[in-house]
Order: C-alpha cells, then sequence, then structure tokens
C-alpha cells in the first residue's frame, strides 16, 4: 500500500492554512475525526448527555476494537483515559514499591516520566538507574541486561523520545523484560501513529499512548494497553464505581479487565473520534504510514545538513518523523517564531522535558520539525527557505 497524499490532505483542511510540522506536539486531524466528535457534540445538544451516549455506544465501543487492531492486542486489554500522561501514570502508581527496589531507564527520558520516577524514589527508597546508551545514541540492549538482577522491578523506556528522531530498541528491550521476568512500561506517545507498533512483538506489559499527535485524534484523549499477564497484579492507585463494584458495605471488586484504570465520567465525543482516527490510520495501513513519514524525515534531514550553520542532531540507528536541528546563533525559539509568522508551524524541545539527555549532550534547546504523511516535498523546501542564516563571529 502506498498514501494518496492528495486524498489525505483533501481529507485535512488545516493543510489549506498552514504547513503543519507540529505533528509531534498535535497533528493536524482529518475531517472525518473533527466531524465524529461535532456530531456526537450535536447530539448531546439536542437529546443530553447521557442519552447521546446511551445512543452512540456502539461507535465509543468501537475505539476498544480499533485501537486493539492498531497496537496488536485484544479489547479488554485496553483503557481509554484523558491522556498519555494520566494513562502512563495509572500503570506505573499500580505498582507497590519498597525500599531497594530499582527502575531502569533510558537517558532520553520524558520529563513527565522522571519526576515520577524521582516522587517515587523520595516516598519509598526506590532506585532509578538510567541505562547507558550505544554508539548510536539509543539505550544499550547489553547494558540493560548486565544492569538486571533481582531488585529490579520495572524497566520503563520511552519507545520515541520528544526530543529527537531516535526510536529506542522496544523490541530488543522486551526480550530481556521477558528473560527476567520484570514488569516493562513502555511510553508510545510520539510512536502510536506513526510506525507500527504490535505489543505482542515488542513484549510490553504495559503501553501507554494519545491520541492528539501522530494518530491524528483529538486533544483530551489517551488509552493504556495492560496485558493479561499483569492485569491481577496491579491495583489502579484510585477507582470509582466504574473501575470496581461495591460489593457489601465494607467491600468492593476491582473489574477484571483494562477498565479498571478508567473512571465512569468521560469525555465520550472524543472516545468516538479516537476511534475513528484509529480506523483512519488502519485503512491507510499503517506500514504505509510509516514508510512515508520516514522518508519524508530523511529527506528534510538531508536538506537541513546542506544548509550553512544548521546542525541536525537527531541519533540512534533507526529513526522516524521527528527532526531537531539548531541554527548557529541563533536561539531555538526565535528560529520557530520565524517559521511561525511564515505559516509554518513547528516547535521547541528544551532541557526541561529531557534534562537527563540535552545536558549529557550539552544541548539547551532543538527546534523540533515533525512530518506525517500530509506533508510534501514542497513543504520541507518551504520550511528550509525560511529559516534565518548562521550568525558569525568576526575575527
Amino acid at each position: 500500500m502506498t498514501i494518496d497524499v492528495g486524498r489525505v490532505r483533501a481529507d485535512t483542511p488545516g493543510c489549506e492554512h498552514v504547513v503543519h510540522f507540529n505533528n509531534a506536539g498535535s497533528s493536524l486531524p482529518p475531517r472525518q475525526v473533527t466531524d465524529a466528535v461535532v456530531d456526537h457534540l450535536r447530539l448531546e445538544e439536542r437529546t443530553g448527555g447521557y442519552e447521546a451516549a446511551a445512543a452512540a455506544l456502539d461507535r465509543s465501543e468501537r475505539a476498544y476494537d480499533a485501537l486493539a487492531a492498531l497496537v496488536g492486542a485484544d479489547r479488554d486489554e485496553i483503557a481509554l483515559v484523558e491522556n498519555a500522561t494520566r494513562a502512563w501514570d495509572m500503570a506505573f502508581y499500580s505498582l507497590s514499591w519498597k525500599p531497594g527496589d530499582r527502575i531502569l531507564t533510558s537517558r532520553a527520558e520524558y520529563a513527565s516520566n522522571a519526576i515520577a520516577f524521582l516522587q517515587t524514589a523520595r516516598r519509598h527508597g526506590v532506585h532509578v538507574d538510567v541505562v547507558p546508551d550505544d554508539e548510536t545514541g539509543a539505550l544499550s540492549v547489553d547494558a540493560l541486561r548486565d544492569m538486571i538482577d533481582e531488585r529490579v522491578k520495572l524497566i520503563a523506556v520511552t519507545h520515541v523520545p520528544t526530543q529527537g528522531g531516535l526510536v529506542n530498541p522496544a523490541a530488543g528491550i522486551g526480550a530481556v523484560a521477558r528473560e527476567a521476568g520484570v514488569t516493562y512500561l513502555l511510553d508510545a506517545c510520539q510512536s502510536i501513529g506513526q510506525m507500527r507498533v504490535d505489543v505482542r512483538e515488542i513484549g510490553c506489559d504495559l503501553l501507554s499512548a494519545t491520541g492528539r499527535k501522530f494518530l491524528r485524534g483529538p486533544r483530551g484523549t489517551g488509552f493504556l494497553y495492560c496485558s493479561r499477564r499483569v492485569l491481577d497484579r496491579l491495583e489502579p492507585p484510585f477507582l470509582d464505581l466504574h473501575a470496581a463494584t461495591w460489593t457489601s458495605a465494607d467491600s468492593y471488586e476491582v473489574r477484571g479487565d483494562a477498565r479498571r484504570f478508567e473512571n465512569w465520567e468521560g469525555y465520550v465525543a472524543g472516545k468516538i473520534g479516537l476511534g475513528v482516527a484509529a480506523d483512519y490510520a488502519l485503512g491507510l495501513g499503517i506500514d504505509a504510514v510509516e514508510e512515508r513519514v520516514t522518508g519524508l524525515a530523511e529527506a528534510l534531514r538531508g536538506r537541513l545538513a546542506a544548509l550553512p550553520g544548521v546542525t541536525v542532531h537527531d541519533r540512534g540507528a533507526r529513526r522516524c518523523g521527528i527532526v531537531t536541528f539548531t541554527v548557529d546563533g541563533h536561539d531555538s525559539r526565535d528560529v520557530a517564531a520565524r517559521l511561525s509568522a511564515a505559516k509554518i508551524n513547528l516547535s521547541v524541545s528544551a532541557a526541561s522535558s529531557a534534562r537527563w539527555d540535552f545536558e549529557a549532550r550539552g544541548l539547551p534547546s532543538l527546534v523540533r520539525s515533525s512530518v506525517h504523511y500530509y506533508n510534501t516535498e514542497d513543504e520541507l523546501d518551504r520550511l528550509c527557505e525560511a529559516l534565518p542564516g548562521p550568525v558569525t563571529t568576526g575575527a
């Protein structure tokens, strides 16, 4: 399968107004997603929220099937939540900790995850150990294997870091986790929607993701995959009458599927839209999506590397649709503002979002351009043409 670029751009009204290279932040949604959300909101307007939810039950339930198909899971292993951070938190804070337990993670980890690690270390006496990178900049699977001992409680890794095109070796990490019998939590916030992600092949126990990024779903949506093999060992940090049943005056029973990580009140229109976004990606073919996104990103890296004063900072043997760079003499925020004025959307990754990685590389910030399959070669040229020239200092 190949991507019909004309068709997907016709499905994407935003392409008429901006050049959008901020897909790692929030993609332009296809009209099918927006229509699904708005249609349900109109139904709520006409009939009431409870009544609209009942009438649209099949459509909201479809999201579980679509997301399960997208990641190679079963529908009872999927929970729909407000965002990727909440999905990750619900998984992470379901684990029980004791002093001396160890968390193994990557140097490129995202700030929200690292803060949760540090909070848990402070509360419970847990040790957070960062696995060294290999020669390409990805997490070293060999080093990970060497760091395993009986105290390791969790391996938690970000599949695609926020600050570059690196793709960590998720399946290799999964093999180590399975050998050691250690729980494995994968943050797939930036990988879902731009590449094939199969939880069975990867071997992760838990996976968190968002709707708004490369999946092109609504903001305020996310999901968690929880494998059946760990479900009964995890009790969410908070429960309600959806996640559990009040069985007697002084007892309750947690539900037996991944929806124990949900709560009763939810964004029904968003759930429907998220399911439509997953179906849209499945309809295009995730392999075709990955081929086009990866190809556009490599084309952009080549163009940027050829420009005087521009340095591309992406690492890893395998790279994806996120492209990061700097321009000599220009602050990254100023570069982003200049392109925004030209109706070219991109973003900035700051050291505070991934401090372990930025400080090790001596980088204060990076310009982040993230392509998607609806972008074009002409748009790559427009981005490069709009960049400022390097600033050089005199002798």
